[in-house]
This record gives structure tokens, C-alpha cells and sequence, in this order.
């Protein structure tokens, strides 16, 4: 399984962060991570944890809800490191009106610059989008840029834009939750070289253990519902992932 989105710099790892990225290794059936940046710090230490274990691989960027972290000092550290050789991505970038919505403009700003980033580097991105599919498209639609859309809220019908665009469409544990709708329907929809998934761990946990601290091994169950709804195997699923997640990242 490749986790193509997750976040083990967290303070939720605190306390067994090396530990359990081991045994995920080799004994849960993960074989890579994309550990996601969403500040400066959150970024360096995606880049430690990727040269810590073979296994994960960084993205870097700015989340927009840390807006207003980013400074131009910040952001030609983030640049720099975009030439590790574990740095795979530009990521989480994108806009999220969930909590905070008084500051639309600062984040459309500060997506398009990382979009250009990606631009001008050839890099692919990861979008965050909460409560803002509309807007997101919108601006993702002016660049010529390669990535996925994680943890996928849209509808069915904005999951055709994208994928005529050539975009990527990742799936976590939400997929497996009771009151799944877009999830599902898109779970089906999604062809077969543009599906990817992942846990956003330690977040949105499958079923049945929602509620709990999300890793990598939770994952199973994810794609287990997904190859249950496409009606194929856990271990055909498993392959088309690895292969997307492999495609698109280069890895």
C-alpha cells in the first residue's frame, strides 16, 4: 500500500512516531508514505522524517490555514528544499473556508503563488479544499500543473473537470463512513489510472475505528471498501493505486 497523504510530524505521534513508521514498514503492508507539509516547520520535518526511512517521501508547502505563517524568508526555504531528493511534491496547498473564511483573498493568493512554484518546477501538487470546491477550481484551471486532489469532497460532476485536466483523485477513510455520498459515488466514478489513497493520518480514521488516532495500516480498510464498490479485489486495487501513486509522484 502506498500512502500517498499523511501528516507523522503531528503531535499525535509524539510519542511512538519511529516506532510505528516502523512497523508499518514491516509488518502492516505499507510501502511508502507522503508525509505532507503545511508550514515551514511541518515541511523541514517532513524532509527529516523522509530521510529517517526509505519508505517516506516529503511534500512542502503552506496549508491555508497557516496563511498567516507565510513570510517570503519562509518560502525560499521552501523552495530550496523542493531539490532533496526526497522532496516529491508541493504540498498540502489549496484553500479551506471551514473555520475561517475572513481571509479568502490571503489564501487564493497564497495558492496561486505555490501553483506557479509548481510551474515553473514541474512539480506535482497535493490540494487541500474544504468548503471551497468552487473557488479551488477555479483557480486550479488557470495552471498547467499535475496532482491530486486529497480527500476528495466534490461532486461527481466537479470530479469530471478535473479528471478531463488530467487531475488525480485520493481517497481516505471517509469513503468507508456511513453517511459517505460524493465519496462513494466518486469511488465508482474515478477510472482506474487516476484513483490514489490515503489516511491523512492521524486523521479521518476508516470505519470502524473512527474516532481513533488514524496511521497507514488503517488504510487497508479503505481500499477494501473501494475494490467492494468497484467490485474487484483488495489486491488489484491495491496494484492500480501503487501504480497511480508511482506515476504521478515519479517514485
Amino acid at each position: 500500500m502506498i500512502d500517498i497523504h499523511a501528516h507523522y510530524d503531528d503531535n499525535a505521534f509524539d510519542s511512538d512516531r519511529y516506532e510505528l513508521l516502523e512497523e508499518l514498514f514491516t509488518s502492516k503492508g505499507v510501502k511508502a508514505i507522503i508525509n505532507a507539509g503545511c508550514n515551514l516547520e511541518s515541511s523541514l520535518q517532513s524532509v527529516k522524517l523522509a530521510e529517517k526511512f526509505d519508505g517516506v517521501y516529503a511534500a512542502v508547502g503552506y496549508h491555508p490555514q497557516e496563511v498567516d505563517l507565510f513570510n517570503e524568508k519562509d518560502f525560499e526555504t521552501i523552495k530550496a528544499l523542493l531539490s532533496h531528493p526526497k522532496v516529491i511534491a508541493i504540498g498540502e496547498i489549496g484553500l479551506d473556508y471551514h473555520w475561517v473564511s475572513d481571509n479568502k483573498e490571503q489564501q487564493k493568493a497564497l495558492f496561486r503563488k505555490q501553483l506557479e512554484l509548481a510551474v515553473e518546477t514541474d512539480m506535482p501538487v497535493i490540494i487541500h479544499e474544504r468548503d471551497c470546491v468552487a473557488d479551488c477550481l477555479e483557480i486550479v484551471l488557470d495552471y498547467n500543473v499535475r496532482g491530486v486532489f486529497h480527500a476528495f469532497s466534490g461532486s461527481k460532476e466537479t470530479a469530471k473537470i478535473l479528471l478531463d485536466r488530467g487531475w488525480y483523485i485520493s481517497f481516505p477513510g471517509t469513503v468507508t463512513f456511513k453517511n459517505a455520498k460524493h465519496p462513494v459515488e466518486n469511488a465508482v466514478f474515478v477510472p482506474e489510472d487516476r484513483i490514489l489513497t490515503e489516511t491523512d493520518s492521524p486523521y479521518l480514521t476508516a470505519h470502524p475505528f473512527r474516532g481513533k488516532r488514524n496511521d497507514s495500516g488503517y488504510m487497508r480498510y479503505t481500499i477494501e471498501k473501494i475494490a467492494e464498490l468497484r467490485g474487484i479485489s483488495f489486491e488489484e486495487l491495491e496494484r492500480i493505486t501503487e501504480d497511480n501513486a508511482k506515476r504521478l509522484f515519479r517514485l
